[in-house]
């Protein structure tokens, strides 16, 4: 059998098999791919335990908070029984756009242990800058966790109230403006806005 094999194809089996100090490069080669699928595996576990509604609502600044404002909402309840749950809007579903979101939300971290937001009059006292750096980052990048439920070549514009349908077939359409320039406040509560310009 060994015959028929070319020569450096035997080399390359040698090479496998032959010991580094303790292990063949066989061995560590087959041990590193088990760890990186191990890896993986618990990284994407933990991803999607981060992930969920569940969790985003353990600590009591959300759960208290904007939580309560979502309840009230018809991405909450409605009837035809579909919710959007927290990160269905504040976490794209892309793989490396959730990352880069997760990364961006670390700082909330810090916010957490510092407790920035941890009494209701700090949280009313933040809601605005809070709110303003949420809505830069959906204008950013074009309302694309709206867009994950809210598909604009699928909507029945004949089905919407005439205003709706004149600012959607205009506005989306184009590209101009994007779903967050006109539905501030869908899920939440506005913030205070005395003071701050309109437009």
């Amino acid at each position: 059998m060994w015959a028929r094999i070319k020569p450096h194809a035997l080399g390359f089996w040698r090479t496998l098999r032959s010991p580094s100090r303790y292990y063949s490069l066989g061995v560590l080669t087959v041990a590193g791919f088990i760890a990186g699928v191990l890896f993986w595996g618990g990284f994407n576990t933990a991803l999607e335990a981060t992930n969920t509604e569940k969790f985003c609502t353990s600590c009591h600044e959300m759960r208290n908070n904007v939580f309560q404002e979502l309840k009230g909402t018809i991405h909450y309840t409605n009837r035809s029984g579909v919710r959007a749950t927290c990160p269905d809007c504040h976490v794209p579903h892309n793989w490396t756009d959730k990352i880069a979101r997760k990364m961006q939300a670390s700082k909330e971290v810090w916010g957490k242990i510092f407790g920035t937001i941890n009494t209701r009059e700090k949280f009313l006292d933040e809601r605005l800058v809070l709110t303003n750096h949420e809505w830069t980052r959906l204008k950013a990048n074009d309302s694309l966790e709206c867009r994950n439920c809210h598909d604009f070549d699928s909507m029945d514009l004949t089905r919407q109230s005439p205003r709706a349908a004149q600012v959607h077939g205009l506005w989306l359409r184009t590209g101009e403006r994007t779903c967050i320039d006109c539905h501030k406040g869908i899920a939440h509560q506005l913030p205070n806005m005395r003071g701050v310009p309109q437009g």
